[in-house]
């Protein structure tokens, strides 16, 4: 199984851009946010006060997938998904219309500020070329917000040994177009 840095630097050598990183901090748990939502249907059985549902397990799943990689990132992750699945929940609970308007429009508008990122980048979205980016797409946000903090040198330092420094630089259309006029 690869390790937490082996999966922050596969990810990060596709978000280099700190615009395209500032657009994931909205969008990504927008997107995680939907998903907790829309998979909060159907309830297939209570067990006490907790419904048993389709989000329920996939955030089970994610638990353990972030528990194998990193304890402390897993303690922060658990409670984020557990914030998300709670809301999800709630809203899950409301009339149709509503479950499936704050679902797909959290859902739809987390993916724009996604691409906008990515056009920034210059590059696609890791998810495209290895599924589980769409998992370690959160933890990526979780670890950069660390790494802002001055948290978790030794995993920043790690990655940036494999894949760089975060920085600025100008969409790939507008760099190809500036190299070719010099």
């Amino acid at each position: 199984m690869k390790s937490l840095i082996d999966h922050l630097s596969q990810y990060a050598a596709y978000h280099r851009d700190r615009r395209n990183i500032a657009t994931h901090f909205v969008g990504i748990p927008m997107i995680v946010l939907a998903v907790a939502m829309l998979l909060s249907r159907p309830v297939l059985a209570m067990a006490g006060d907790v419904a048993i549902t389709p989000a329920l397990a996939v955030v089970l799943a994610t638990a353990v997938f972030y528990l194998r990689l990193d304890v402390r990132f897993a303690l922060f992750m658990t409670a984020f998904l557990l914030v998300c699945l709670w809301l999800g929940q709630r809203i899950a609970a409301a009339p149709t219309a509503v479950w499936l308007g704050w679902g797909v429009g959290l859902f739809v508008i987390g993916w724009v500020f996604q691409f906008v990122g990515h056009y920034y980048e210059g590059r696609k979205p890791a998810f495209v070329d290895d599924l589980v980016g769409l998992i370690v797409g959160p933890l990526f946000v979780a670890a950069e917000a660390a790494f802002a903090m001055g948290l978790r040198k030794e995993v920043q330092s790690a990655i940036e040994a494999r894949v760089g420094p975060t920085l600025i630089r100008p969409p790939k259309a507008a760099s190809m177009a500036d190299a070719t006029r010099q």
